[in-house]
C-alpha cells in the first residue's frame, strides 16, 4: 500500500503561481512513477497533467500545461511536486497525485494509488 497526501492548493489570481506537494508513505517511494491529474468542476473524468519517472530523469506533460507546469520529485523526502506558473482560470480543479509501477503513464487507469486531492482555484 502507498498512502498519498497532497497539499499546497489554494486561491490565486490568473497569472500567479502555486506549488503542490504530495508526500508518500508506505512502500518504497522510488519504486513508483508518479503523476498529477486534475478534475475540473462538473467533469467526471480526471485529466492527465504531468508524470515523472522513478528516478526523476523522465517527465511528460499534457499539452495544456506544457511550458507552464513543472513536475519534480525528491526521493529522499518521499515527495513529488508540481510547480504551476502562469495559472489560468481553466486550471481550476481538484489536483490529485497518483502512483504507478509503469513508466510515464498518462492514463488514470494505469495508476494504483491516489491521494484525496487539493483544490486549486484561479480567479480571472
Amino acid at each position: 500500500q502507498v498512502q498519498l497526501v497532497e497539499s499546497g492548493g489554494g486561491l490565486v489570481q490568473a497569472g500567479g503561481s502555486l506549488r503542490l506537494s504530495c508526500v508518500a508513505s508506505g512502500r518504497i517511494f522510488s519504486s513508483y512513477g508518479m503523476g498529477w491529474f486534475r478534475q475540473a468542476p462538473g467533469k467526471e473524468e480526471r485529466e492527465f497533467v504531468a508524470a515523472i519517472s522513478r528516478s526523476g530523469g523522465g517527465a511528460s506533460y499534457a499539452d495544456s500545461v506544457k511550458g507552464r507546469f513543472t513536475i519534480s520529485r525528491d526521493n529522499a523526502k518521499n515527495t513529488v511536486y508540481l510547480q504551476m506558473n502562469g495559472l489560468k482560470a481553466e486550471d481550476t480543479a481538484v489536483y490529485h497525485c497518483a502512483a504507478t509501477l509503469a513508466y510515464l503513464k498518462t492514463e488514470s487507469a494505469g495508476y494504483a494509488y491516489w491521494g484525496q486531492g487539493t483544490q486549486v482555484t484561479v480567479s480571472s
